[in-house]
């Protein structure tokens, strides 16, 4: 037997260092590959989810979209396996928190960096989207942003091969998955999706990482859905009063009910973004003299 296999702190090749992150079915591991002289991050199913064929096959579904992806804004992925019963993916390591994290705890720190980050985002998306995938879970918490603003697109388990010709023509509803506070109202059917869903679910991110709130809630589920549903988004420049009137208009056009109101694609969404001041005043770097004043 190899040392790898019998030793506890390893999981397949790899060495166990850290956990990085522990969510509802999955842990994070900080690893390394003894043979490699290389770190990798390590995701785990949890002893609860190790034989759940939903969870499994989410995790499977990573690795065959995330395994044929290569671009800078996309963490990439390196293999699928099982060890002694634990599932896990091997993926590039990334020692950054997510989005989500950063606005919470740090939100001073990556205001200054937005702009980069929003092009970041439209970046990873519109690669994602030309290998023919929907993602369908665009969230904060599923971009990792580096201390200059460099960002990361993670978690593919609910991606979508993108219908088109005949196929899209036919239509048919498919399972309703995804996070209530981001999804557009086509996902909440169960149509199909292309491209633009995705938007939807980026322009409720960038309302978020703006206005410091999400830009639906609901005291239910089913409000939420709703509010996705008939309600007009609100003003982000009312939420955000550095924002300006245009960037404003913008994300609302990108959370339009109908796909055909929004952006054709993120490519014309980030043209349009680059084409737009995002910041009546462009916000002070955090520890910058004026600061310090």
């Amino acid at each position: 037997m190899s040392l790898a296999r019998a030793t506890p702190g390893y999981i397949g090749p790899f060495r166990l260092l850290n956990v990085v992150n522990t969510g509802q079915t999955s842990r994070i591991w900080q690893a390394y590959d003894d043979s490699e002289n290389k770190m990798f991050g390590l995701k785990v199913l949890l002893e609860d989810f190790r034989r759940n064929k939903e969870h499994l096959a989410f995790l499977k579904q990573e690795w065959l979209v995330g395994g044929n992806l290569d671009h800078d804004r996309i963490i990439r992925i390196h293999s699928y396996a099982v060890d002694r019963g634990n599932p896990y993916l091997a993926m590039e390591w990334f020692p950054s928190p997510n989005l989500k994290y950063r606005m919470r705890y740090d939100y001073d720190r990556i205001e200054p960096l937005i702009p980069r980050i929003i092009e970041q985002m439209c970046e990873a998306l519109g690669y994602l989207h030309g290998q023919g995938w929907v993602h369908r879970d665009v969230k904060p918490d599923n971009f990792l942003v580096g201390e200059d603003g460099s960002i990361k697109l993670i978690d593919f388990a609910l991606a979508h091969r993108m219908k088109g010709g005949f196929s899209k023509l036919l239509g048919g509803r498919s399972k309703i998955q995804g996070t209530r506070s981001y999804m557009s109202p086509e996902q909440i059917r169960g149509g199909a999706v292309d491209g633009r869903s995705d938007l939807y679910s980026l322009g409720c991110t960038v309302f978020e990482l703006l206005g410091q709130k999400l830009p639906f809630t609901g005291s239910t589920a089913q409000e939420l859905l709703m509010k996705h549903l008939r309600s007009a988004p609100p003003p982000l420049e009312s939420a955000n009063r550095n924002v300006t009137p245009e960037f404003g208009e913008l994300i609302r056009r990108t959370m339009a009910k109908q796909p055909a109101s929004r952006p054709k694609s993120i490519e014309d969404f980030l043209t349009e973004v680059r084409m737009t001041r995002i910041f009546r005043k462009a916000p002070k770097q955090a520890g910058s003299k004026e600061d310090k004043k």
